[in-house]
């Protein structure tokens, strides 16, 4: 039997192996889904969307801003966001000037121990 695993400076990959790793893993998405709700229909109640139990309204009605979405969450990190909306710009070589730095100041610290 022909040997099918490949051996390369870092490692080896061998397609047989693979081949039954993605078997065995659809095997248990499909035990993991098997074992879902049998009671879901399609067309009921079961489809709307729960709304803390509130109805839904009319679709034009709902626009919910990220402010109210995420109330708690942006309120608890006030002072952060206070000190980062002004660096925010909208302009792409800003960002991409952001990330220049913080992945120098990154490698830097990896590299000097």
């Amino acid at each position: 039997m022909p040997d099918f695993t490949l051996f390369t400076g870092s490692g080896f990959w061998n397609p047989i192996f693979w081949f039954v790793s993605i078997i065995v893993a659809l095997i248990l998405i499909y035990i993991i889904y098997a074992s879902g709700e049998k009671g879901y229909k399609r067309g009921t109640e079961q489809v709307k969307p729960f709304i803390s139990g509130n109805p839904e309204p009319a679709k034009r009605g709902v626009q919910i801003s990220a402010g109210n979405l995420y109330w708690g969450y942006m309120d608890s990190l006030r002072v952060y966001y206070r000190n980062l909306i002004p660096l925010h710009t909208g302009i792409i070589t800003d960002y991409l000037l952001w990330m220049f730095c913080v992945t120098a100041i990154l490698l830097i610290l990896v590299v000097i121990p």
